[in-house]
């Protein structure tokens, strides 16, 4: 429902179909709930900006920090490898063109 002139009209129909007891208590608890929930993330919403972001503790500085040596020694492994598959490259390149000056 975007808007209350939708919601009027179902409260009308819900009304002339004569609901239970039980059933009206179930739709007001769903509808209670669910505004909360538009309520709690609206206020999230709202006070995250202000939130400090730079109160890391000593643990969480040191994670990330570990964090950080593991992705820089990966990132050089990965180009140590590249580097060896190159040099692997260029000599298998230079032995088939001697043997095919050899084979002519």
């Amino acid at each position: 429902m975007e808007t209350v002139q939708e919601l009027i009209p179902l409260v009308k129909e819900m009304m002339a179909q004569k609901p239970s007891g039980k059933l009206v208590k179930l739709y007001l608890v769903g509808g209670v709930l669910a505004l909360f929930g538009v309520v709690l993330g609206l206020m999230e919403t709202v006070c995250s900006p202000f939130t400090p972001a730079s109160r890391l503790s000593d643990e969480d500085a040191a994670a990330l920090a570990a964090l950080r040596a593991a992705r820089e020694r990966q990132a050089l492994q990965a180009q140590a490898l590249q580097e060896k598959d190159k040099q692997r490259d260029a000599i298998l390149c230079n032995r088939a063109l001697a043997n095919r000056q050899h084979a002519s």
